[in-house]
């Protein structure tokens, strides 16, 4: 059986990493950098970097603070936020990502997905998602984008089997409804997207507790899981959350 991973993601705003709840009342919580070192000798199996206001404002993203911390982890990286266009890409990988992250432009712009796959394959190019429970829709989640500000007419489940024929190898599936509240994952979109795609699907917004991420993998099938509040706030460690998985029959790596 393939290990779970379990991915921390720094959300970025104005250089700083920032965290709030539902995208609303965020608050500053540390330098990046010195925030992904950390994980990294913690750890972590990946890390994601959202430049979280990217999009929204308009802007490119921040490579500078993207290329600090590629100098300083050595394990699988995955930046997103306001990228665009395949020099975009181009300049995030050259900074030392392993994976881009395209969510709002992706939505705007679909052939971004399948040229950047062409480009610089498959494995580099993950879906981000952020979804609405929305009863109006097919699939009952809505696609909303720039932050959580925009509503989109994208039901859920068919942009995420749009994107997989496009070439996006990894979906980033994000449950704003859930989004650090710390109550737990949205198991239902994260089960619906597992079942009905063939890539990987990370399930992200709500974790908690240690028991979130055992029912997100075990419940839902999600091949990563992504963490942010329950560990920004020292409420645990990484080797609490897998020793708690290991313990309870999930694949995990063990090298802390």
């Amino acid at each position: 059986m393939l290990e779970k991973r379990i991915i921390i993601c720094l959300d970025v705003r104005n250089g700083r990493t920032t965290k709030g709840i539902k995208f609303k009342e965020n608050i500053d919580i540390g330098d990046p950098v010195e925030m992904a070192r950390f994980y990294y000798e913690q750890g972590v199996d990946e890390l994601v970097f959202y430049d979280i206001t990217a999009s929204a404002e308009k802007r490119k993203i921040m490579i500078d603070v993207v290329a600090r911390v590629a100098e300083n982890i050595f394990i699988p990286f995955s930046v997103g936020g306001g990228i665009g266009s395949i020099s975009e890409m181009r300049k995030v990988l050259l900074a030392g990502a392993e994976k881009v992250s395209v969510n709002s432009q992706a939505v705007r712009n679909p052939s971004l997905i399948e040229e950047g796959a062409s480009l610089f394959g498959q494995q580099c190019i993950v879906l981000g998602m952020d979804v609405l429970q929305d009863d109006s829709m097919p699939s009952n989640y809505r696609v909303v984008i720039d932050g959580g500000r925009i509503p989109t007419e994208l039901d859920a489940l068919a942009w995420a089997k749009q994107a997989e024929n496009l070439g996006a190898g990894e979906i980033v599936l994000n449950s704003i409804d859930a989004d650090g509240t710390q109550e737990g994952y949205e198991l239902t979109v994260t089960r619906l997207l597992t079942e009905q795609v063939g890539i990987p699907v990370v399930a992200s917004g709500g974790a908690g507790k240690i028991e979130h991420i055992l029912d997100v993998f075990t419940k839902a099938h999600a091949d990563a899981a992504l963490i942010a509040s329950m560990v920004h706030f020292g409420t645990f460690t990484l080797a609490q959350i897998k020793s708690f998985l290991h313990k309870n029959q999930i694949p995990v790596r063990l090298d802390f």
